[in-house]
This record gives C-alpha cells, sequence and structure tokens, in this order.
C-alpha cells in the first residue's frame, strides 16, 4: 500500500487503471491505454491493478466496478471514471486536469 501511494504521489500525471483478467471491457481498454501510453510517454505513468489481487486496495478506493481509472497527481485524484473511455477523450482529460 505505502509503494502505491509513492507512485501516485509525483508531479507525472499517474492513470490507475482497476482491471480485472475476466472482465470483457477491460481487455477493450487495455489497447487504448497502450495507445495513451505511446503517445504521451514520459509525459504519463499508467498504473494497472488488479481488483482480484488488490481488494484491500480496490475497497480503499471505492472501486465497485471495472474498469475504473483514476488519474492521480501529487497524490491528488484528479478525476475519476468506470466503463471504456475513448482514447482522445482519456487525453483530453489528462491535458486539461493535469495542467489545471
Amino acid at each position: 500500500m505505502s509503494s502505491f501511494n509513492t507512485l501516485i504521489n509525483t508531479d507525472k500525471p499517474v492513470l490507475v487503471d482497476f482491471f480485472a483478467t475476466w472482465c470483457g471491457p477491460c481487455k477493450v481498454l487495455g489497447p487504448i491505454l497502450k495507445e495513451v501510453k505511446d503517445q504521451l510517454a514520459d509525459g504519463i505513468s499508467i498504473i494497472k491493478i488488479d481488483v482480484d489481487k488488490n481488494q484491500q486496495l480496490a475497497a480503499q478506493y471505492q472501486v465497485r466496478g471495472v474498469p475504473t481509472m483514476i488519474l492521480f497527481q501529487n497524490g491528488k485524484q484528479l478525476w475519476r471514471q468506470s466503463g471504456v473511455v475513448q482514447k482522445s477523450d482519456i487525453l483530453k482529460i489528462i491535458l486539461e486536469k493535469s495542467n489545471s
């Protein structure tokens, strides 16, 4: 848990993807997040958290459904969304929220 807090407490935006291996929409979101990472490169960190293996962390952030993405910067939650979000929307949100 403390290592997670260290990961999200940076100047760089961190997008956390809470997912499950059995989740169909999570499999759709995976390649979208890869494209986001490829486009933003070092401008963002993307962390995937398997809710089945990290139930305590999922409970702490009240993840009720997967996929759920939470955007952090400097340890603060800037944005949260459940379900599949298109690449253009994710990029827009990251750029808007992390620069405000």
